[in-house]
């Protein structure tokens, strides 16, 4: 698709401001396990999680592509604040915008559309993932409050020192499965320790528990038993979400090859001499250009108002995986150095992966478009 002139010079304010505040930090985040609250903040002043919200919540209106060039441009230098700031819109304001009542909106969007706060999003549970519909988190309405038990597992943004609310799936009755919304701090709602995980290391995550966790019963959000049917809505949108975050990170393995192997001499030369350098460089640009080309075809009928369903499932798929095997690729020009830590490409292979996972895996994706095209796949 074609960008507007504001926003081509939207994406150099973001991509500035990612040079300038994260790109110079975002290897000892990774290395330290740093959740920045200062730079989050400041992303929200920037404007970055209230793009896609009406003015009259404090956002700005903007397109849906708009807020995928922002992903794009952030997840370009550090992937773990492209995910902060895409789940920080799509799986924590979104569900209030989307389902929320109007006094729900007014109570908890301006925080989390102006930065100020971050939203989780419960669905995945130890023993329900891709299988959602798995669900044994339970909701009992006594009299006027939601008495929640469960577990959910994986959650971004839900133990950072401005986390507001995290939104879950539960049961509240046979076949029923409604979303509900728990605020910070609610007695019997527990964080439990940040994982250790392989990449994201900046990027907040933990898994929930919930013990007798009393909410008020206005806290339903949506009509009762739509609860996963509205998060598998939002999941359509994240999808095309993460394969910005994908763009963003073949972008920056281009980049650095390229660079790489003009300045790398081997054997008298430069490595990108060599046609297998070359020959790869010349790949990853072509990965970058068909992974951009389909997310943004994805998100402008996102805009349009038009099915995007399938459309979100193969920009998800190619991206993430070209991701991978972008990262991958990345890693073997730079050779030794490439496995080195304080090496880019060795944080951008790390951090891939879960591309491939998160907000659907490759698998849920290929059955997305098996039935799409009507094949009867189960």
């Amino acid at each position: 698709m074609e960008f507007s002139d504001e926003q081509e010079q939207f994406r150099k304010v973001v991509r500035d401001f990612a040079e300038s505040a994260i790109a110079p930090h975002a290897e000892a985040w990774d290395r330290d396990h740093y959740f920045p609250v200062d730079v989050v903040l400041a992303m929200g002043e920037l404007g970055l999680f209230g793009l896609p919200f009406p003015e009259e919540y404090g956002g700005s209106g903007a397109e849906f592509a708009t807020l995928c060039l922002a992903i794009e441009e952030v997840g370009r230098v550090d992937q773990s604040l492209a995910i902060t700031l895409e789940a920080g819109v799509g799986l924590g304001a979104n569900p209030i915008m989307q389902f929320g009542t109007e006094a729900q909106r007014q109570k908890w969007l301006p925080d989390l559309v102006a930065g100020r706060a971050l939203g989780g999003f419960g669905l995945t549970e130890p023993d329900a993932g891709s299988d959602a519909g798995g669900t044994r988190t339970s909701a009992t309405l006594e009299g006027d409050e939601w008495v929640i038990n469960g577990e959910k597992a994986f959650i971004t943004n839900s133990g950072t020192d401005i986390t507001s609310i995290v939104t879950v799936t539960a049961r509240t009755g046979p076949g029923e499965i409604s979303a509900i919304v728990v605020p910070a701090g609610t007695p019997g709602f527990v964080v439990q320790p940040p994982y250790r995980k392989m990449g994201w290391h900046a990027s907040d995550t933990h898994g929930l528990t919930f013990a007798d966790c009393r909410v008020p019963a206005d806290n339903l959000l949506g009509a009762r038993g739509q609860g996963f049917r509205q998060f598998l809505a939002i999941l359509d949108e994240g999808r095309v979400a993460i394969a910005a975050l994908a763009v963003g990170v073949i972008q920056a393995c281009l980049e650095q090859s390229v660079e790489y192997a003009k300045n790398r001499n081997a054997f008298g030369r430069a490595i990108g001499a060599n046609q297998a350098v070359a020959f790869a460089c010349s790949d990853l640009a072509v990965m970058a250009d068909a992974a951009r080309a389909l997310t943004y075809r994805a998100a402008a009928l996102k805009d349009q108002d038009m099915p995007f369903k399938q459309e979100a499932a193969v920009a998800k798929l190619y991206a993430t995986e070209a991701a991978v095997t972008a990262t991958r690729m990345a890693t073997q020009i730079f050779g030794g150095y490439g496995f080195m830590d304080e090496t880019p490409v060795a944080r951008h292979y790390r951090d891939a992966k879960i591309l491939e996972i998160g907000e659907g895996t490759s698998e849920i994706q290929r059955l997305v478009i098996a039935r799409s095209l009507g094949l009867p796949v189960e």
